[in-house]
């Protein structure tokens, strides 16, 4: 079949020279062969080397579409209107191929946009013969409306030449998209489609210089199945880069997205896992992913266990590629899962901590606004009755002990409350709160608070706690004279750094305090380090992420 295909695009050329020579149209026909001989020859290579791509044969019909214009020259009134009929086909046979490299299918936007060229190249210019357009040699002729066809023509040619710069458009979004390796190629067929549309309004407004301007079109135009097999080239030598994706995957590295990136050159290629027991796709690093439509799914006995997520390959390119990344996607697989878990953990442990810290919140609230309250009317109460004993000194005294009583508790029950929740920090922030913890600190403090705003409410509490107990540990037992805490914005991190002047030697590893205090900052996923050399006094560390 090819081969008949190829004795068909000869006869082709010799005919279009053959109509074209009574006329003297020899200069545009031999443009005409050139785009015929050039589609034909390159589309019948690559169908011969890719038979399972529908682009070959795409290029073939575009180089025999392109031949039909040519009709138009014919003597004979039936050939003179079938080349009038298809004389504008060949713009949607260009749109069409340019958009659909290198596959052969068109998807998107793109889909839409050829199907209506191909409507308006056919249906505007048939509606033009009917009203007569285009003389007297055109047999559908029915009305004799020459002026009408003329205006429907204008708005066939602007209809096609706004298509066809819509189809650039989709070519500039794919050219940022694309790697710096094949820019040049999405930019030649930028180049043929602004070519034809600038062709297409020139012929409409049959400003002088047109027929120049079209032989450089149709110059360019033959030059793009050149550019073409250079695309198909590189896409066989992308595949025999395969070769080292599989040396790189041997190596098995901790992320396996930069050597997809590379094989299938690719920057936004990237593998995804597939987790059952979390029922969601993740990165290599464990956290949730989104799978685009695009992705191309790799599976076991009928299983989804990992995609690639790339934007439109060559086939065969990317089957190799899958088939690498088969071999070695077990243990990628298992350290997505372990971080994955880790990742899971860490929430829990800041669910767990958010939890607490709204029941201690809650707690406060109902202490102040309950036993507080009856406390302080409790001794109210008591007061009013003391004042009215004024011949009972014994029961004055009674009374006088049992307001102390209940002052103590309150103050006790206040302390306690305060311990649960800091009112004071929610209400004026770090800043404050952190000068109050201060002023009760067993020992002097010098406090730097370097905050020009309000932190996220977990971040406040958890650096208000570790000051809080990092200055507790200080007074029972650093033997410090002296402590420092310093509390300033690093960019996205809150640095709180507490330093005492004491006998140093902490025990980091026994007790609950600085453990209680680390669960509590690695939870916000931040650190928390401590150094106490012998002598040298204990300086705590804390970096809380609050971007």
């Amino acid at each position: 079949m090819r081969a008949g295909l190829a004795v068909a695009g000869l006869a082709a050329a010799a005919m279009s020279i053959a109509l074209a020579r009574p006329g003297g149209h020899l200069l545009q026909a031999g443009l005409f062969v050139w785009i015929l001989l050039a589609y034909v020859s390159c589309g019948l290579l690559a169908w011969t080397r890719r038979p399972e791509s529908a682009f070959g044969r795409l290029m073939v019909l575009v180089g025999f579409g392109a031949s039909l214009s040519t009709l138009a020259w014919s003597s004979n009134a039936l050939l003179h209107t079938v080349g009038l009929a298809l004389d504008l086909l060949v713009v949607a046979l260009f749109l069409h191929v340019f958009l659909a490299f290198p596959s052969g299918r068109l998807s998107g936007p793109a889909r839409p946009l050829v199907v209506t060229a191909y409507a308006v190249s056919i249906g505007l210019q048939l509606t033009v013969m009917v009203l007569g357009g285009f003389g007297p040699g055109n047999l559908l002729r029915v009305f004799d409306a020459p002026s009408v066809a003329e205006v429907v023509h204008g708005v066939e040619l602007v209809t096609l030449s706004v298509l066809l710069l819509a189809g650039l458009g989709l070519l500039g979004v794919r050219l940022r998209a694309e790697p710096r390796a094949v820019r040049w190629l999405i930019g030649s067929f930028a180049l043929g489609l602004l070519s034809l549309a600038v062709l297409l309004v020139l012929g409409l407004f049959v400003i002088p210089g047109f027929a120049q301007v079209q032989q450089a079109t149709l110059a360019v135009l033959g030059l793009a199945p050149v550019a073409f097999l250079a695309g198909l080239l590189d896409a066989r030598l992308a595949r025999a880069s395969v070769g080292e994706l599989v040396l790189a995957l041997r190596r098995e590295p901790d992320d396996l997205s930069p050597c997809l990136a590379r094989a299938l050159r690719d920057p936004t290629a990237s593998l995804l896992y597939w987790l059952p027991q979390y029922r969601s796709w993740v990165d290599h690093d464990g956290a949730p992913a989104a799978l685009p439509s695009s992705a191309t799914l790799i599976e076991r006995d009928g299983e989804p266990v990992a995609a690639i997520t790339h934007r439109p390959a060559d086939r065969e390119l990317l089957e190799a590629v899958v088939a690498a990344v088969e071999m070695v996607i077990d243990n990628g697989r298992l350290r997505a899962e372990l971080r994955a878990g880790l990742l899971e953990v860490r929430a829990s442990r800041a669910r767990v901590l958010e939890a607490g810290r709204r029941e201690r919140r809650r707690l406060e609230r109902d202490l102040h606004d309950g036993a507080q309250q009856r406390l302080v009317g409790l001794s109210l109460r008591l007061g009013l009755l003391e004042s009215r004993l004024n011949d009972d000194p014994a029961a004055r005294q009674a009374l006088a002990a049992a307001r102390e009583e209940v002052a103590t508790s309150l103050s006790e029950l206040r302390d306690l409350a305060h311990g649960l929740y800091p009112a004071v920090l929610s209400g004026h922030g770090l800043a404050v709160a952190l000068e109050s913890a201060a002023a009760q600190a067993t020992v002097p403090v010098r406090l730097e608070v370097g905050l020009d705003s309000r932190l996220p409410e977990p971040v406040e509490v958890a650096a208000y706690y570790v000051v809080c107990e990092s200055l507790t540990n200080v007074g029972r037992h650093a033997g410090a004279s002296t402590a420092r805490v310093e509390v300033n914005r690093a960019g996205d991190v809150l640095v709180v750094e507490i330093a005492d002047d004491g006998v140093g030697g902490a025990d980091t590893t026994s007790g609950s305090g600085l453990r209680g205090l680390a669960d509590r900052v690695e939870a916000l996923g931040g650190t928390l380090r401590v150094w106490s050399p012998g002598g040298g006094g204990t300086r705590v560390r804390a970096d809380l992420p609050c971007g």
